[in-house]
């Protein structure tokens, strides 16, 4: 709800595409500077301790954003701000949220638990553009978007706060220098690992039509915020359905080239959105966009959490969310400025055009991704075919 509530407002104020690209950098930017110290957070304290603060944080950001809306400010830097320590947040509560599921549940059952939870996020963000779009409509502006969202998040906080499992300090060791780049030695050295984050990386990153929804909505569409909160809505949707059918069907076989025709499949879908000048058409192609994604997200983060040991998953997990934070919120910055230099339309078609080159590239640079087999066997360990021992999935 509250991304298309900072999106429209955003636009609406500045009627720029550059600055919804900023709205993007500014939420990146943390996430670079702190992925190391948020990491080791998560490996050296209560990872269910870091995420109620977290949610803490969340809900006061939502209501500064509030305050600035219901103020009628002119400007867009209030926002800004408030996006940058949203970005903050997140690049803490990421590795404690992601390194905590395996805490949860067994590990042969890790599979189905990372479709199922991904299955219940993508209907919240199904629900949530569409509801923000509404109430911005009900509410006359974009202050009560806000309030919601600052209700949410108090909600987020009472839930986390019963969950009875502690995880205390998985990390042992002193922090030092030599601990410091031990979880970038190992995604470096796991080239399965290394090819599956990057991958997602490049390819969102050119090929992000998301960022520029408000100008489709405003210029293109012209079906307003509601309209927006439904085009919003529609990438969640494919993702939502295709999680589901993965929790009931999971990838037994072949997951790498599964997974590289999945994010092609992404690239061409994105240059249908950005053809289209049909409101139909480009709910479809939305809809196949967040359904071919959720493919290579449930790989990506089956693979980074089983492959881990449990001691490292905060850090490495900072380093996976960092290359996620790079794809979405710097692929927003890059969608604006493209946008500002060519126009919507030939920034989204170029995107989608750049994501299938970063596929067949990524096909050829790392055969072990494409060639991987199985992620999780019925009984057993993980499992890559045709593997040295270092590059097994135990």
């Amino acid at each position: 709800m509250q991304s298309v509530a900072v999106g429209w407002q955003v636009f609406e104020i500045t009627h720029r595409p550059l600055d919804l690209g900023y709205a993007g950098l500014v939420q990146f930017l943390p996430g670079v500077l702190l992925s190391i110290p948020a990491g080791h957070a998560a490996d050296r304290f209560d990872r269910r301790t870091v995420l109620l603060i977290c949610y803490v944080s969340y809900a006061v950001c939502s209501v500064l954003l509030f305050l600035q809306a219901r103020g009628g400010s002119s400007s867009a830097a209030p926002i800004f701000a408030i996006l940058l320590l949203i970005g903050i947040t997140r690049a803490f509560s990421g590795p404690a949220s992601q390194s905590l599921v395996p805490q949860l549940v067994p590990q042969e059952h890790f599979g189905n638990a990372v479709a199922w939870g991904a299955s219940v996020f993508q209907i919240a963000t199904v629900l949530g553009p569409a509801l923000g779009g509404l109430i911005y409509g009900w509410g006359h502006g974009a202050h009560s978007v806000y309030a919601t969202a600052a209700c949410m998040y108090a909600a987020a906080f009472v839930f986390v706060f019963t969950m009875q499992v502690r995880t205390g300090r998985m990390e042992q060791r002193n922090l030092s220098v030599e601990a410091v780049p031990v979880e970038k030695r190992y995604v470096w050295r796991e080239k399965i690992i290394l090819g599956s984050i990057s991958l997602d990386l490049f390819a969102v990153l050119v090929g992000g039509a998301v960022a520029l929804l408000p100008v489709y909505a405003q210029n293109i569409l012209h079906i307003g915020p509601r309209g927006l909160g439904i085009l919003r809505s529609m990438p969640a949707a494919g993702a939502a359905a295709m999680a589901v059918l993965l929790a009931y069907r999971p990838l037994r076989r072949r997951s790498g080239i599964v997974m590289f025709i999945a994010i092609s499949i992404f690239g061409v879908s994105t240059i249908v959105f950005g053809l289209s000048h049909s409101v139909a058409i480009s709910l479809v192609a939305l809809f196949v966009i967040g359904a071919s994604d959720m493919i290579s997200v449930v790989v990506r983060a089956t693979l980074v959490q089983i492959a881990t040991p449990p001691a490292m998953r905060g850090r490495v997990s900072a380093v996976n969310l960092l290359f996620i934070g790079a794809s979405n919120e710097l692929g927003q910055f890059e969608s604006g400025i493209t946008a500002q230099w060519l126009g919507a339309v030939p920034a989204v078609v170029l995107g989608g055009v750049g994501t299938l080159l970063v596929v067949g590239l990524w096909a050829r640079f790392f055969p072990q991704l494409r060639n991987m087999d199985r992620l999780i066997p019925m009984n057993g360990p993980a499992m890559i075919p045709e593997a040295s021992k270092q590059q097994e999935i135990v």
